[in-house]
């Protein structure tokens, strides 16, 4: 049974869940000595991740077939909240993958859950930002384990926002590891890794989509390795000495504090663009009425002024300079606005938005 990409994904949910799975063959000529996979992943960057392996499936000379997908369950993202599938189970319909072999358990523990999976014996498992704690129990079925795809050079960021807190702490060096998975969070030997220069004007979405397909890449590469078992072999242990934690982010961390350096601010942008974004607080003086008027706006797009100071700027004022908002910062640095958006209206660049205050002052509180 296919389900349109309009078809109820609860329906989708409770079939996938709850009935038996068949085999499905993803490759051009599927062969019974071909090792199976199961993917597991649920954003658009673990997508590109399942695309490289159901290309790389199809090749004739191919070792695998992917006999199965996990992801998260349907939820409402969009703004009327209408339910749909993970963006990793509508690619996989997309390509004509059997709704039945998609499965989106709400806990990767639950028994039905690992008695459809212990049915397709699999040989390995495939991770990518699956976003569910994997139990022991689930561990144990793969015959050649579980790997991980982790968008940091382990053992630093490990968790859950690895991107994001690498870019808040301003690194200059990241990249993207390949590690078999155990049970303790990040922690398994790594197969290998693949580093990189950061960009100081990247941001999360993009360097996030960047590191993964790049390990889409690194994976498809290991494979060979992984299936023979020389994986296993060279695969270095992780020195928890020098391990890093890179926690879940909250809405709550969103908002930008002006008594920062302007580079802690800017870094903050970059790590938080796409999700939770970053506020900031500001007030609208009239000069002619004396009245004020408090804003909260989205910033969007920043960077470190290159001024030595920020005369202009005493008392708290912002100005514009060069199509940029210039925001006073702690230890006498500034901040440069270029791109700013105000709730229920569309991106604006500084100019525009200075346009709009039509002569009005525009300070922090």
């Amino acid at each position: 049974m296919y389900l349109s990409p309009s078809s109820s994904s609860l329906m989708l949910r409770c079939f996938c869940c709850f009935n038996s799975p068949r085999r499905f063959s993803s490759a051009v000529n599927p062969s019974a000595k071909k090792k199976q996979l199961v993917f597991l992943g649920s954003p658009q960057v673990s997508a590109s991740v399942l695309e490289a392996l159901f290309n790389a499936s199809s090749a004739p000379d191919s070792l695998f077939e992917v006999v199965a997908i996990v992801t998260q369950p349907p939820s409402g993202r969009s703004r009327g909240r209408k339910v749909t599938a993970s963006p990793v189970a509508q690619h996989a319909l997309d390509r004509g993958f059997p709704s039945d072999l998609i499965f989106t358990p709400e806990r990767a523990g639950e028994e039905t859950f690992l008695s459809n999976l212990r049915a397709l014996e699999p040989e390995l498992c495939i991770t990518a930002a699956y976003g569910n704690i994997l139990p022991n129990k689930f561990l144990k079925i793969p015959p050649l384990g579980t790997v991980n795809l982790h968008p940091s050079i382990l053992p630093l960021y490990r968790g859950a926002a690895p991107v994001q807190r690498a870019l808040q702490d301003g690194v200059k060096e990241t990249g993207v590891s390949l590690a078999f998975t155990v049970r303790a969070l990040d922690t398994g030997p790594v197969i290998a890794c693949e580093r990189m220069e950061v960009d100081d004007q990247i941001k999360a979405p993009d360097l996030l989509a960047l590191l993964f397909s790049r390990g889409s890449k690194l994976l498809i590469h290991e494979l060979p390795a992984i299936f023979d078992g020389s994986a296993r072999l060279k695969a270095q242990p992780q020195e928890d000495s020098q391990a890093t934690l890179a926690p879940k982010i909250g809405p709550e961390e969103a908002w930008l504090s002006f008594d920062q350096e302007a580079i802690v601010l800017h870094n903050k942008v970059r790590a938080f663009a796409g999700w939770p974004g970053t506020w900031a607080r500001v007030v609208i003086v009239d000069n002619k009425s004396a009245q004020q008027k408090i804003l909260d706006i989205k910033i969007i797009t920043t960077r470190v002024s290159s001024c030595d100071n920020i005369q202009g700027n005493e008392g708290g004022n912002v100005t514009i300079s060069n199509g940029a908002l210039v925001f006073p910062c702690g230890s006498r640095t500034a901040l440069e606005v270029l791109e700013l958006q105000i709730p229920g209206k569309r991106v604006v660049n500084a100019n525009a938005f200075w346009n709009g205050l039509q002569g009005q002052q525009l300070k922090l509180p």
